[in-house]
């Protein structure tokens, strides 16, 4: 038997156990609400892996080691700034919109909130921030299915145009099958295969090394500045790293996971846990890139496959290291990442175009199978779609993807934050921050730059329309007040 058998056998057992959850959750599933929100009813412990998962893509397990790989610790600042910023969003947001969305029309959705939170009868707000959703997600899910792609043709050799069509098809089904249960539930699952997989890998690195002054010899040895966390960096561009925090305060695939817990007397306990996973899966992916240095230092003739690609580093490492079916267990945790934030994009889109589009639009009046149905048929629209931008992997529109954090940062972050933090916030705010956040994002990006990661201005930009325009005309209604103040308040007596 090769060594790629017990592997593949890991993979499909894996992929099958996924799908199976999906047909758990189908039975769950008994209307709209369900299928896109779970019926709110999701506890502590799921709530906080799914937010995990969902948001740690193959970056986790393949970008940033290869970062810390190639540069050494002077990458990990943007770990340092990815917990700052998912911290202050549990801090800050998660238990308020939980309670926010509720009082404002039981919304499903981020545009639906916002419609019911500043009663926005134009309802342009609505179709702009389904716009923003679809157009960065619909690419967002085009770099999932190449990553997902890319998996599989390193790992068996498939053809990238079949790899392409075995990675999707996986997540499709269970999102297709199961909605927001499906997908939650399966986060959880894929979560704790990251952590195991982060883990274990630079503990035996460590071990195949000798010991851990050995390695760090070897580290030193291979290079002195490994170590200089100020490594070849100014001050912008330890600001800019740091400035990725921001993006968590615009991330729809990770606030619906807010809006979805049970009660709001769930989140603190959802955030020890959530905040708890992400640094020791952070921390897992830093020590794996870091200790990589070392062991392909000491074993120069096994690095050819990091020497070309830096990325690879964490899979090399786990095949060569482990026994081919631990390898396949924990290169499944590099599937499980690209799964876990494929499957929630796919479901935003699907409820953008289902919720935000379809009903507000055009059937006001349908009924719940009706809408779970159509939701479905949308999860499909957008995978082909992605699918096809995904067939070129080299295409110029996946270049977005490495500013569609910033997109969504910019764009949504100040809204969701002054809009469950500020009760004199208005549409006419909601809707300059919106826009001033986008468009400095794509104006910064293109023509000025500075060095600066463009969410920060966007987020400044952003945030300072919000209370201009806000302060100029008239203010919210009694009626947008009092229910901001009885959110507020349940939000309160919970004690967060």
């Amino acid at each position: 038997m090769t060594a790629s058998n017990p592997m593949l056998i890991t993979f499909v057992v894996y992929i099958a156990a996924m799908v199976l959850i999906g047909f758990v959750a189908y039975r769950a599933t008994k209307n709209f609400s369900d299928y896109i929100l779970g019926g709110r009813s999701l506890g502590s412990f799921v709530t906080a892996l799914s937010a995990g998962a969902s948001d740690m893509s193959g970056w986790l397990l393949m970008g940033l080691p290869g970062a810390i790989f190639a540069s050494g610790l002077s990458e990990s600042w943007i770990a340092i700034g990815l917990i700052a910023g998912a911290w202050l969003n549990w801090l800050f947001v998660a238990g308020r919109l939980r309670v926010q969305t509720e009082h404002n029309g039981n919304a499903l959705t981020l545009p639906d909130f916002f419609t019911n939170r500043f009663e926005d009868h134009s309802r342009i707000l609505r179709v702009l921030s389904a716009l923003v959703i679809l157009v960065f997600f619909t690419i967002y899910c085009a770099s999932g299915v190449v990553a997902g792609a890319r998996l599989f043709e390193s790992t068996f050799g498939l053809s990238y145009d079949v790899a392409l069509w075995v990675g999707a098809a996986a997540t499709i089904a269970y999102v297709f099958v199961g909605g927001f249960l499906a997908v939650s539930w399966t986060d959880t699952v894929q979560a704790t295969m990251m952590i195991f997989a982060l883990l274990i890998t630079p503990v035996f690195a460590i071990l195949a090394l000798g010991d851990y002054d050995a390695a760090l010899v070897t580290i030193e040895q291979a290079n002195p500045a490994n170590f200089d966390m100020f490594r070849n960096l100014s001050f912008v561009a330890v600001i800019s790293l740091l400035g990725w925090g921001l993006g968590y305060f615009g991330q729809p695939h990770i606030l619906v996971r807010f809006m979805a817990a049970d009660s709001v007397k769930s989140i603190p306990a959802a955030r020890r846990i959530g905040m708890t996973w992400m640094i020791l899966c952070l921390a897992g992916a830093v020590a794996a890139g870091f200790f990589g240095i070392a062991y392909f230092a000491d074993n120069p003739t096994q690095a050819g496959p990091v020497t070309e690609n830096g990325e690879r580093v964490f899979i090399e490492l786990t095949k060569i290291l482990f026994n081919p079916w631990v390898a396949g267990v924990v290169l499944s945790g590099i599937l499980a990442a690209v799964m876990s934030t494929l499957s929630c994009q796919l479901l935003v889109c699907s409820s953008a175009l289902t919720e935000d589009f379809y009903k507000a639009f055009l059937r006001k009046e349908a009924s719940q199978k009706e809408l779970v149905w159509v939701g479905r048929i949308m999860v499909l629209v957008i995978s082909l779609v992605a699918i096809a931008i995904a067939y070129n992997p080299e295409s110029k529109v996946l270049g977005l993807v490495s500013y569609a954090w910033a997109g969504f940062g910019a764009a949504f972050g100040p809204v969701v934050l002054l809009s469950v933090m500020w009760k004199g916030m208005t549409r006419n705010g909601a809707l300059a921050g919106m826009l001033v956040g986008a468009v400095t994002v794509i104006v910064w990006k293109n023509w000025i730059g500075l060095g600066l990661y463009e969410i920060i201005p966007g987020f400044i930009l952003g945030t300072l329309a919000i209370v201009l325009f806000s302060k100029i005309g008239s203010g919210p209604s009694a009626a947008m007040q009092k229910r901001f103040d009885e959110a507020e308040r349940e939000y309160q007596d919970a004690h967060i």
